[in-house]
């Protein structure tokens, strides 16, 4: 255990370095050869020839830039490149290491910058970085300082942490909710829906996934944009305020005013939820979308969920609190509006039955 805590430090740095240089070496040579990696296998792969190596007292195995760049100018194709330079590599140490003990340290200096001279080039990078994100641009310039300055295990790790600090700072900041066209919608249903029905149904779409990061981002994107459509479109006279009492007046103002109460007694307002972009989600999502569907519930406005997994169907169905009776999970956007169209008829037929 005293080795373990003397050298646990330096471990981690060399399994840090060692793994993230090699990463970026399969996806620069996927990149220019056009194919395809795995990041989990490499992961493994990687950890798996260490672990192996570390039995026979090898030093911990990584990609390098030099033979990286020597592999590709000769045309390397196949691991059977990897084995011939490996076999050079071993006659240098044992046949031609000692003929190099004289040289000056300049010189094996020298060799090593011509190894890594692709990596400085990346330095004509940093105007790209800078017109496309400072941000990555002051990871990248703060991390080179920070291996220069410390060592290359510090630097790294300084800016794995500034960038995850970043994504989990930028993700709740993101805008959640978007409201769709409903024209467009209106289009690709092809349904007789008077203006009436369609000023009464709003479609929202779900942009990012649901965490605890940013449900209460998502409530509040929500709010805002109901208020913000209620904004644009207020009634212009008394005799439209009913046609103009759509699902914001309702959200908004937490139920009709009495003037419209009045005139549209049966007036019932939809909100249709579009979870295509709804790719993963937490308890404190799952938790917030109930509290949306039974706030708007309490509002007599009802709340259609589209595109929904079945992971998510599963877990509103066991939160609770949802209404059994009606069905609120649609399989498109489209199949929602229909039940809405569909509904309306049926109420319709109803009032005609009872006159």
């Amino acid at each position: 255990m005293n080795i373990l805590s003397a050298v646990i430090t330096e471990a981690f740095g060399v399994a840090l370095v060692g793994y993230v240089a090699s990463l970026a070496l399969a996806q620069g040579s996927a990149k220019k050869f056009k194919y395809s990696i795995d990041d989990n296998q490499e992961f493994l792969a990687h950890g798996l020839s260490n672990i192996v190596s570390s039995f026979f007292f090898c030093i911990p195995s990584a990609a390098a830039m030099g033979r990286t760049a020597g592999l590709y100018s000769t045309g390397a194709k196949t691991q059977v490149a990897c084995l011939i330079s490996c076999i050079f590599v071993l006659i240098v140490i044992y046949a031609i290491g000692p003929l190099l003990y004289w040289l000056p340290m300049c010189v094996l200096a020298s060799i090593i910058v011509v190894g890594l001279k692709g990596m400085l080039i990346q330095f004509r990078d940093l105007k790209k970085y800078w017109n496309v994100d400072k941000i990555d641009w002051g990871i990248w310039v703060s991390t080179y300082v920070f291996t220069i300055c410390f060592a290359a295990n510090v630097g790294l790790l300084f800016g794995v942490v500034c960038t995850i600090a970043i994504v989990i700072g930028r993700f709740p900041r993101a805008m959640t909710v978007s409201i769709k066209n409903m024209k467009e919608m209106e289009f690709k249903v092809k349904t007789e829906m008077d203006s009436e029905t369609l000023q009464q149904v709003k479609i929202i779409s779900i942009n990012n996934p649901l965490v605890f990061l940013n449900a209460k981002k998502f409530y509040t994107d929500l709010m805002n944009m109901i208020q913000k459509e209620n904004a644009c479109n207020q009634p212009l006279d008394d005799i439209s305020k009913c046609e103009q009492n759509t699902l914001l007046n309702s959200l908004s103002n937490g139920n009709c005013n009495e003037e419209a109460s009045q005139s549209c007694p049966n007036e019932k307002c939809y909100l249709i939820l579009d979870c295509s972009g709804f790719t993963f989600f937490d308890y404190s999502g799952v938790s917030m979308l109930v509290e949306v569907y039974m706030d708007c519930k309490g509002r007599s406005v009802d709340v259609l969920l589209a595109h929904c997994t079945a992971s998510l169907i599963k877990a509103m169905t066991y939160y609770g609190n949802l209404d059994s009776e009606k069905p609120i999970f649609f399989e498109s956007v489209s199949a929602a509006i229909s039940h809405i169209h569909s509904n309306k008829n049926l109420s319709k037929l109803s009032d005609h039955s009872e006159v």
